[in-house]
């Protein structure tokens, strides 16, 4: 979710049509759009924050919220003693102390620079200002306290929860001290270490700050696992090139090690008898594919300088491990951002797919000229399908972020420059509003374009937490009754 590059593109061309479910995904069909709030009880409403009595959600009848870590406040809140950063983006939650929730939640902080919150054993590289917070709170969002859980990274976009009681959080990025200045031309030479991994953070104490190398250096966004097969899968958002959907197989089933190793092996998504295919663009309702899966060789490259020394350049490094799937048939993606396990399939969400297919790079506007799609890949029958592709910008608008409630629904976070929903998207076909950004500036200046991201339920799936992923970010519980919204 890199919002510089963001900042180019929301709204680009037209798209069309759904598709129809069959087998593990009946009923999961794009519904019209008069399908959306079509219900009565689906309307939402202006509804007062209980932390001080503003307007930041709209909500359905019956819910409450209350906003926490809210980085534009004075006192701005903090953690180790230091000011929180802002960019609250991927989250996951799971059982804390004595009835509280634990949260592990990314800051999606670019750049080189002095790392936030204490430094330790969990800072990864003393140059980098991304990171995670370990934070405890009640169902109804009241802080019980917090600290760092590892810092020292880059972009740490999105992620996943882990079975095993971790989250695993994404950089997205490539940058380090071997690649030339990124794509705002700011120089990567403060950087001490390589960029562009995965790591994993134990829900109690602090992460070790290892990065899981043999999962790939590329433009991570999310993660999710199959434990019956023991496998990590991996979405990369790369703006400006086609993006692939990757699987990590560790050595070791971490649901026997209770850890992810980095002794495994990296592979990339092609579709059967389909060399390199235009997944970003539009689908036909129906839209199943059998797929097969690439090696890649090479998944942490080095990079070294050329003649005079100059270093390779960001857009090189960007592409040099999806090159390697591609050179071997691998399909190409439209942005591929938060992603799903439940119950042996992966939903992930492609952010500007649907469109005209693309025939080269769009450094400028982004890969894509859709307003988005949800795939879902059966991890048993290895067949991938298109959920839900959007008809236009007003009925679904780059999908971003994704979870999925007790019953099933996808809750899936929009990131639009317009006005930003929650939307659900049930297995009736039916794609309804949940949440609706009102927050503001604290001169009053409206924030409605700024994403929702980090969508997580509650163990007991009574709450769920969100974020607003901004340079001033906040998060949100929500509580209410979910069951009268088809949640």
């Amino acid at each position: 979710m890199t919002l510089e590059r963001r900042t180019f593109l929301k709204g680009s061309a037209a798209v069309a049509g759904g598709v129809a479910m069959a087998g593990p995904f009946a009923g999961l069909v794009a519904g019209p759009a008069a399908a959306i709030g079509a219900a009565p009880f689906r309307g939402l409403r202006a509804t007062p924050d209980l932390r001080d009595g503003k307007v930041r959600l709209h909500l359905p009848e019956g819910f409450s919220y209350r906003s926490f870590h809210d980085t534009q406040a004075v006192p701005p809140p903090l953690v180790d003693g230091k000011t929180m950063p802002g960019r609250h983006d991927g989250m996951g939650a799971f059982e804390g102390p004595d009835g509280a929730v634990t949260l592990i939640r990314n800051h999606e902080v670019a750049g080189s620079g002095t790392p936030f919150g204490a430094v330790g054993s969990w800072t990864y590289d003393t140059g980098a200002r991304g990171g995670c917070v370990h934070v405890d709170v009640t169902g109804e969002g009241e802080v019980l306290g917090e600290h760092t859980a590892i810092n020292g990274t880059a972009n740490n976009c999105s992620g996943g929860q882990m079975p095993w009681g971790a989250w695993v959080t994404c950089e997205e990025t490539v940058n380090g001290p071997d690649v030339g200045p990124d794509f705002t031309g700011a120089s990567n030479a403060g950087f001490a270490k390589k960029h562009g991994y995965v790591f994993e953070v134990p829900v109690t104490g602090r992460s070790a700050a290892m990065p899981i190398t043999q999962a790939g250096r590329f433009a991570h966004e999310a993660v999710s696992f199959d434990p019956r097969e023991g496998r990590l899968y991996l979405t990369e958002d790369n703006f400006a090139f086609p993006s692939g959907f990757y699987r990590y197989t560790p050595g070791t089933n971490p649901m026997e090690s209770g850890h992810l190793d980095n002794d495994g092996h990296l592979q990339m998504l092609a579709v059967k008898g389909q060399p390199n295919a235009h997944l970003e663009g539009h689908q036909d309702k129906g839209a199943v594919y059998d797929v097969e899966w690439v090696d890649i060789a090479d998944p942490d490259p080095t990079f070294t300088p050329g003649p005079g020394g100059v270093l390779p350049t960001n857009d090189s490094a960007l592409v040099a491990v999806g090159d390697q799937g591609r050179a071997l048939g691998a399909a190409g993606f439209s942005r591929l951002e938060g992603q799903i396990y439940d119950n042996g399939v992966v939903y992930f969400t492609s952010t500007q797919g649907g469109g005209d297919a693309e025939t080269g790079p769009e450094l400028i506007a982004g890969y894509g000229n859709g307003f988005g799609q949800v795939w879902a890949y059966d991890t048993r029958s290895e067949k991938l399908r298109l959920v839900y592709q959007s008809p236009g910008k007003q009925t679904f608008d780059f999908p971003d972020n994704i979870t999925v409630s007790n019953r099933g629904t996808l809750v899936v976070c929009e990131d639009s420059n317009q006005d930003n929903y929650i939307r659900g998207l049930n297995k009736g076909g039916q794609l309804w509003d949940i949440a609706l950004n009102r927050a503001a500036n604290a001169n009053g200046t409206p924030r409605f374009d700024d994403e929702f991201a980090g969508s997580t339920f509650s163990p007991d799936k009574s709450t769920l937490f969100v974020n607003i992923q901004a340079s001033a970010g906040l998060t949100f519980a929500i509580w209410g009754p979910w069951h009268t919204i088809g949640v």
